[in-house]
């Protein structure tokens, strides 16, 4: 794993400097097989397959206190806006710790995101396109 090149993509992910899908191509050709942010941290750590990993700060002031409760609507509006209105990851952020996100999974290669709450609340997401497999 590139940790270089993967502290970059967390930079543009955090200015907003680079499309989403590019920051994910970008990951996945630096070696990361899946990364953790944490919003009661307020960090990323990235994880490759061979067991290296690489952190970076979450450095957004302006988030609010993660909810208690877990609300997988408002979280799921959240997911949509991202997906389908290229809103901002500063943007998800907020509402996402409002909606109850303590943080969340992103697995690259298995195509889908865990998202958990403060309660142990979770819901998984899949890429677009992607699916559960039938086994």
């Amino acid at each position: 794993m590139d940790a270089n090149q993967v502290l970059k993509a967390a930079q543009a992910t955090l200015t907003g400097s680079m499309p989403f899908s590019e920051i994910v191509a970008s990951l996945i050709g630096n070696g990361v097989e899946y990364y953790l942010v944490d919003y009661a941290s307020k960090s990323f750590t990235f994880y490759s397959a061979e067991g290296a990993a690489a952190h970076a700060p979450l450095s957004f002031e302006d988030l609010p206190a993660i909810a208690e409760d877990f609300d997988k609507v408002s979280l799921r509006a959240a997911i949509v806006d991202s997906q389908q209105h290229g809103q901002k990851f500063r943007d998800f952020s907020k509402r996402a710790v409002a909606a109850g996100v303590q943080g969340y999974l992103a697995f690259l290669r298995g195509q889908r995101v865990t998202y958990f709450g403060r309660q142990g609340d979770q819901h998984t997401e899949w890429f677009p396109g992607a699916k559960p497999s039938d086994a």
